[in-house]
């Protein structure tokens, strides 16, 4: 049963979302990878509709990427949903979760306590809202210095589409033990991360992007991995 709170919460991005894109919408979505969790996401209503140039300004300045559950965000949830002992009784922080999805599949999974950490308040208030829908709780957070000084666990999917965030990735790993999904930089190695395997997958709704980014590869940093991917399509490293 949908709160006042989430009601509100729920109100509050369905706005946002109009003021970007006059006609979208939000709709409670099913996840093809991961079926045990819903999302409020963008309707798949303006599928091949062009934008004026005025509303591709405006998302071109703030694109809504919490509106989306993208390629690498389901890879990585699965993975947790697939392996709860990972994160069980730990404190967990997910670094730029968008809808959440990540974080959600965490709490789902067994932490103890999960940190959704984002500069985007938009973003944090998706977390929020979609954790509430799938009944469990995630913190929305703003600073990640705090956030990574109490992680056991660290995860991030899909954050490097913005090369400015390329040094996160050092950076998590000197925190925790991480757990790195990404589509999108063609042959990335992270140094001091093992690379556990690469899963077909696509963003939500479907963007009908490039094969390219479809390839969603999963690394890990630190003890205990890794692990095999499990009920999903896994293909060799190129």
């Amino acid at each position: 049963m949908t709160t006042d709170a989430e009601k509100v919460g729920l109100g509050r991005l369905a706005e946002r979302l109009v003021s970007l894109l006059p006609a979208a919408t939000l709709a409670r979505v099913s996840l093809p990878l991961v079926p045990e969790l819903d999302l409020w996401l963008i309707a798949d209503t303006l599928r091949g509709k062009p934008l004026d140039p005025a509303t591709i300004d405006r998302l071109m300045s703030e694109p809504p990427y919490w509106s989306f559950c993208w390629a690498s965000g389901q890879v990585l949830a699965r993975y947790l949903l697939d392996h709860p002992h990972l994160v069980a009784g730990r404190t967990v922080v997910d670094v730029g979760p968008g809808s959440g999805v990540v974080a959600i599949a965490a709490a789902m999974a067994g932490a103890r306590r999960v940190i959704a950490c984002d500069l985007d308040p938009d973003a944090r208030l998706a977390s929020a809202v979609n954790a509430a829908e799938n009944g469990v709780t995630v913190e929305p957070g703003d600073d990640l210095n705090r956030a990574l000084a109490e992680a056991d666990l660290v995860t991030a999917a899909d954050i490097l589409y913005d090369r400015d965030n390329l040094p996160l990735v050092a950076r998590m790993r000197m925190a925790a033990p991480v757990l790195l999904a990404d589509s999108r930089v063609r042959h990335l190695d992270p140094p001091g991360y093992g690379h556990i395997g690469t899963v077909t997958a696509t963003t939500w709704p479907d963007l009908d992007e490039s094969q390219e980014f479809n390839r969603v590869r999963l690394f890990a940093a630190g003890e205990g991995f890794p692990e095999p991917l499990a009920n999903t399509p896994v293909e060799p490293q190129a």
